[in-house]
């Protein structure tokens, strides 16, 4: 079995690898192992006990991902671990009539540095680890044995790229083909766009909330806040919305929503959009529409600690201003997909919104997480998105 240099922690900082934390942190680091950044090192105690198997990387403040906490080759506990991602989708998705979904999901999966994505017959790859980009070779030739992909599409990009030290890399790197994908989520059509698109083309993780605003959406009039590429403005629509507006900054997307509509057969009158902020939209009066269904799904207003203070007041406006905007009966989904406010501080981030804006809400539903992103138990950043449908009196 191939040795590998050993990395030793400072006392009484191994407990977070006891529980199987995948995190190593510089501070907790006592001894450095003689290696390359991006090499797979053994971590041991203080005491010289094992602890687990991790990839390095010294540039890095979490300069350590755990990628096996059983003695042996770490590599074939990637492989096992690889495996068992892609078999369980494989049963979640062979009974339903949908052609996108996460195939692997980072930490979630026990497979810190990697996302893999599912289009069609095309993968989309993303190695946010030094140690993880080492090993791109041998991954895409384990996801042609197991996924059989048309074609394999990277894109590395964000900011935990740039805290690995990676350059953020997108394109073809096994195969070739269009980048603009058509594919079925439910029933629904959209068309992803590769190439210069957020994150890899659709918001995967809001699957079960799409489908909840279907199911309640009849004879409503929707305002679909930070819409992207529309995917919950066509998910009322289908489910009998009379009309929806969308609203995002971002002209392109607000095309390519456009272009869902008519794939899906959506009459053209009954969705218009607006590239505006969504802020300067909710505020002005009077509006397009007289709404009463309002769905905010805003970009992560928390990136680090040190944005929550600023991001809860964002947080709390945006609320407040859908909540004045809504009749008594209205509905008012809302989400957030910042790890750094948690369930019970968003929770009370929504009570904060509706004290200001004098309105009595109810929780009629919580988020329901999508089976493709899974929660590690042992690794809680994994759950950051939390939504809550309100029914405003």
């Amino acid at each position: 079995m191939t040795a590998y240099p050993v990395l030793t922690l400072k006392p009484s900082a191994d407990v977070h690898l006891r529980n199987r934390h995948h995190a190593i942190f510089r501070t907790a680091v006592d001894r450095l192992p003689a290696c390359v950044d991006g090499d797979i090192v053994e971590v041991r105690s203080f005491k010289s006990e094992f602890l687990c198997y991790a990839m390095w990387n010294a540039k890095a403040y979490i300069c350590g991902r755990a990628i096996a906490f059983e003695e042996g080759d770490p590599m074939q506990t990637l492989r096992e671990l690889i495996t068992q991602a892609v078999r369980l989708r494989r049963e979640f998705f062979s009974r339903e009539d949908t052609t996108a979904y996460r195939l692997i999901n980072a930490e979630g999966d026990g497979i810190p540095g990697l996302i893999v994505d599912r289009y069609d017959s095309v993968l989309a790859v993303q190695f946010t680890t030094l140690g993880m980009d080492r090993l791109r070779d041998w991954v895409v030739e384990i996801l042609r044995e197991l996924c059989k992909p048309s074609g394999i599409f990277e894109k590395s990009t964000g900011s935990g790229c740039k805290k690995e030290g990676l350059e953020e890399k997108e394109g073809w790197i096994w195969g070739s083909g269009d980048a603009s994908i058509p594919v079925t989520e439910r029933g629904m059509q959209f068309m992803i766009s590769l190439c210069g698109s957020q994150k890899t083309g659709l918001f995967l993780d809001q699957r079960e909330m799409r489908s909840l605003v279907r199911t309640v959406a009849e004879d409503r009039t929707v305002l679909d806040c930070c819409s992207y590429v529309g995917g919950f403005s066509l998910s009322a629509l289908l489910g009998g919305a009379v009309a929806a507006d969308a609203v995002d900054y971002d002209e392109e997307a607000l095309a390519t929503a456009a272009t869902h509509m008519a794939m899906n057969g959506v009459e053209s009158n009954r969705f218009a959009s607006y590239p505006e902020d969504v802020f300067n939209f909710l505020r002005r009066k009077p509006y397009p529409h007289a709404y009463d269904f309002i769905i905010l799904d805003p970009p992560a207003f928390a990136k680090r600690s040190a944005d929550l203070e600023p991001a809860k007041k964002a947080y709390t406006d945006l609320n407040r201003l859908a909540l004045q905007a809504l009749p008594a009966g209205g509905l008012l989904l809302t989400c957030s997909c910042s790890y750094q406010m948690d369930t019970e501080m968003f929770q009370t981030m929504v009570f904060n919104a509706a004290r200001q804006a004098r309105r009595s809400v109810r929780i009629l539903q919580r988020h329901r997480q999508a089976m493709d992103h899974p929660v590690n138990l042992f690794h809680p950043e994994t759950e950051y998105l939390k939504s809550l449908l309100l029914w405003v009196e």
